[in-house]
């Protein structure tokens, strides 16, 4: 990670020059600061969510075992991924992000499936995450009144309104959403200190370390014949979707002051700190939960373990911690997402581009927030639906998509990044040399567990079998071929013939005048 003799240090003053070079004039406001940046993407991250959220996953498919040495063995790939898309930003500090660097090192088509697999894998997290938080929200209502927290119904309610509340946030609070990224770190981590200090010395109780560290647990469905190679993998849809998101670094770099340096330095590291503190939150889950049937008999969530192992004031003070945390990250992803709809439309690849590449006169692209964020809500519309199981298998689905989508979208310009090799022309932040090995070993495990997570998540999911249902359905595989299969039949009937990558919206003349000027 060395500091590149092909392009030299951009000083504050010229990031708009930078973006310039890369074809565009500065159209958001740039007051994000590098501390800020690195806090969208640990927002997204967001311990207080995933790791609350997607812990019953982990739990029932694989047990104690996929969560203590999951959780480190696939934060290490992710850090390798974080590091190949490091050098990536740095070089490109646009808004488009991952589509615009795989237009830019490849060919227009790569550009076009990567910005439609980034956008529906954006739009993915944000609604898991908002749905996530609606689902607290509903322990903390039923936690002071007579409120029912398994009423999917209210539970949606309640979903559509904090939607509506980070729309808001996000259109109207444009002059403090920076600071608020900033207030989310700090909660994160001293609210994740609270939760782990809590569970050490409230309960009465502790499991042992051979139940931490050894225990298998196969709820799945699937025979136990079938743990180490289906049922363990699955379980790491936990580590694989809390620690995603991180590509926002990309997103908000046309804000971001110094971004060639900052937006590197704070996608890595917003991956390498949350994969320290959500071990550390997750043991302490493991460690409490001392009453395993009470928590399988909620389909290992987590919030089982809290009211078996807490006092009633310590029970709400957690759930209310990791409420408030999630409801960060929903903020955040938003402005992640609405950043790369304006961006993919900008370059005109989204129907009505003209409508969402608008920006408001305070630089804020208020028709991509409020398109995007229904889009996340027609998403959730099968989460109205129980599931036979008691497991949230739609919540599952909706996190399997943001998954896939995302990850494969960071493949595409990882590989071309390889393919390119020499040619490519680092930024200030590089891997030199090491670009290579690491390139491939984030390649093939972004491969792997995008063909585990479209896999059904248990036998009853699969037509035929004893038990079938539909409402058991995997439907991220649908998903993901509805969005594949119609951004490949409309390049095939259209748009090969006009969308050619990225559109300037500065002129060659200007671009070259300020390209001198930095010189």
């Amino acid at each position: 990670m060395s500091a590149s003799p092909t392009q030299a240090d951009l000083p504050i003053d010229d990031d708009e020059k930078r973006l310039a070079e890369l074809g565009y004039k500065q159209e958001l406001r740039r007051k994000w600061s590098g501390f800020s940046n690195f806090a969208i993407s640990f927002s997204i991250i967001s311990i207080l969510a995933g790791c609350f959220t997607t812990f019953g996953q982990a739990w029932n498919n694989g047990g104690p075992v996929a969560i203590s040495w999951g959780w480190p063995l696939i934060s290490i790939f992710i850090l390798i991924i974080g590091f190949c898309m490091s050098e990536l930003v740095s070089a490109y500090p646009t808004a488009g992000g991952i589509y615009w660097w795989a237009a830019r090192m490849g060919k227009p088509i790569h550009g076009w499936f990567t910005g439609w697999l980034n956008l529906i894998g954006l739009i993915a997290v944000t609604a898991s995450v908002d749905y996530g938080c609606a689902t607290f929200l509903s322990y903390v209502l039923e936690a002071y009144s007579g409120w029912d927290s398994g009423n999917l119904y209210l539970t949606f309610l309640l979903f559509v309104v904090i939607l509506a509340a980070h729309m808001a946030i996000n259109i109207w609070g444009h002059t403090i959403i920076d600071v608020l990224q900033n207030v989310s770190v700090w909660w994160h981590v001293a609210g994740a200190a609270a939760v782990v200090l809590i569970l050490v010395f409230v309960p009465e109780k502790h499991q042992s370390l051979s139940f931490v560290f050894t225990e298998r647990f196969n709820h799945s469905g699937y025979s136990n014949g079938t743990y180490w190679f289906l049922v363990l993998p699955l379980g790491f849809l936990l580590t694989q979707y809390t620690i995603t998101g991180f590509d926002a670094c990309a997103h908000v770099s046309e804000e971001t002051i110094g971004a060639s340096k900052a937006a590197a330095r704070g996608l890595w590291q917003s991956i390498f700190y949350s994969a320290i503190g959500g071990w550390i939150l997750l043991l302490a889950f493991l460690f409490a939960a001392t009453d395993v049937g009470a928590v399988d008999d909620k389909a290992g969530s987590v919030n089982a373990i809290f009211l078996t192992a807490l006092s009633s004031g310590f029970y709400k003070a957690v759930i209310i911690i990791s409420t408030v945390g999630q409801f960060f990250c929903g903020m955040s992803c938003i402005t992640s997402m609405s950043r790369m709809t304006y961006a993919f439309s900008r370059d005109r690849a989204v129907p009505g581009w003209r409508l969402w590449s608008k920006v408001d006169r305070n630089g804020t692209p208020v028709n991509a927030i409020i398109g995007a964020t229904i889009a996340g809500l027609i998403l959730t519309l099968p989460a109205l639906y129980k599931s036979p199981t008691g497991a949230p298998t739609a919540f599952y689905a909706v996190v399997s998509v943001a998954v896939i989508g995302l990850y494969v979208a960071f493949l595409i310009p990882i590989y071309l990044r390889i393919r390119m090799g020499d040619r490519f022309v680092p930024g200030p932040w590089t891997l030199g040399g090491k670009y290579k090995v690491l390139g491939w070993i984030a390649v093939v495990e972004i491969v792997v567990v995008s063909i585990y997570f479209i896999l059904p998540l248990g036998p009853t999911a699969i037509p035929g079998n004893k038990g079938f249902s539909w409402v058991n359905v995997n439907y991220a595989p649908i998903v993901l071929i509805a969005v594949i299969g119609g951004a490949a039949l409309w390049w095939a009937l259209s748009a090969k013939h006009w969308f050619k990558g990225p559109i300037r919206t500065v002129d060659e003349a200007l671009a070259d005048d300020t390209a001198g000027q930095t010189q």
